[in-house]
């Protein structure tokens, strides 16, 4: 067995295009951009988002003593 000459690639990357178009292509890749950058986004908020858990929890603490005076 060996690796596809130049024929053979050229042959496969004909039929992707016929089959899914070139828009689609480009928009599929578009999406997957887009889904990297969410992951990288994610992955950079993981990191402040124990300080903000805490805030909130200290914010949702105070509101609920508020509210338990006031009943």
């Amino acid at each position: 067995m060996h690796a596809p000459g130049i024929w053979g690639i050229l042959v496969v990357a004909v039929v992707v295009l016929l089959l899914f178009g070139r828009g689609k292509i480009s928009g599929m890749m578009g999406e997957v951009a887009s889904g990297i950058k969410a992951f990288q986004k994610g992955m950079r908020d993981e990191e402040t988002k124990p300080a903000q858990i805490d805030a909130n929890a200290k914010v949702n603490a105070a509101s609920e003593t508020e509210k338990s005076k006031d009943a």
